[in-house]
């Protein structure tokens, strides 16, 4: 392939990666903290649903309003207030005898771009 010739793809994902993320580091920082949440999200509502809570009850015993654990669950809240829905997540996993643990993995689908990614682990 000579360097005048630009490679193709019909991929999508691929696509719009190129589109609005390639050397946008500020919207890859953005997609990845969307992710954090999304995956605390549903640590959250699978804590909860494991331990056959409504989110009142849940709610009730952290201490705190349904509004707050929907507003979790639905990752409903702004990435500068992440720092805030990770202790939160504690507080969650502390009333239901758990605890979290984070961990940093090699993210093997941007293994090209070596970047890691932080995974959200609630354990005993």
């Amino acid at each position: 392939m000579s360097n005048n010739t630009k490679r193709t793809t019909r991929d999508a994902v691929k696509i719009l990666h190129r589109l609005y993320y390639e050397e946008r580091p500020d919207r890859v920082a953005s997609l990845e903290a969307e992710r954090l949440k999304v995956e605390m999200g549903q640590r959250i509502y699978d804590l909860r649903t494991d331990a056959r809570l409504t989110q009142n009850q849940l709610a009730e015993k952290v201490g705190i309003t349904r509004k707050v654990i929907d507003t979790l669950e639905e990752t409903d809240y702004e990435d500068h207030e992440l720092g805030d829905a990770v202790l939160m997540l504690q507080r969650i996993a502390k009333a239901l005898g758990k605890r979290v643990e984070f961990q940093v993995v090699p993210d093997s689908k941007i293994a090209h771009e070596q970047m890691e990614n932080v995974t959200v682990q609630v354990g005993e």
